[in-house]
């Protein structure tokens, strides 16, 4: 696969991402980005400089994990092309169940910081 052909494949996809893609997904997108780069700096970090206060480290890093597997739900949910396997879920019930499962993953986080 030559450079050219890579770059069109790039562009193609990001055409089609502009073009198809609603604003709520892209909205959702760029949180699981920021989640996905918090995460991988908390991991440089950790490798770099150590995990002195581990339940700190493990903590936050859980957080990243399980936000970013929260958000990916809550994309799935939304996405109306998924809407046949989630008939009986509107997009209001997927972001409050989100919300919910985010307030109930942070007390356990900040519980287990200590």
């Amino acid at each position: 696969m030559s450079s050219e052909s890579a770059y069109s494949v790039v562009a193609k996809f990001m055409e089609d991402y502009q073009v198809k893609t609603s604003q709520k997904l892209k909205i959702i997108d760029l949180y699981l980005g920021y989640i996905l780069i918090t995460g991988v700096i908390q991991f440089v970090y950790c490798a770099l400089v150590g995990t002195f206060p581990f339940n700190s480290f493990l903590s936050g890093f859980i957080s990243c994990v399980s936000s970013f597997v929260l958000g990916v739900n809550l994309r799935l949910q939304v996405n109306p092309e998924n809407a046949k396997e989630f008939k009986s879920i509107a997009p209001e019930r997927a972001f409050a169940d989100f919300l919910f499962a985010h307030v109930v993953l942070h007390l356990v986080v900040v519980n287990f910081i200590g």
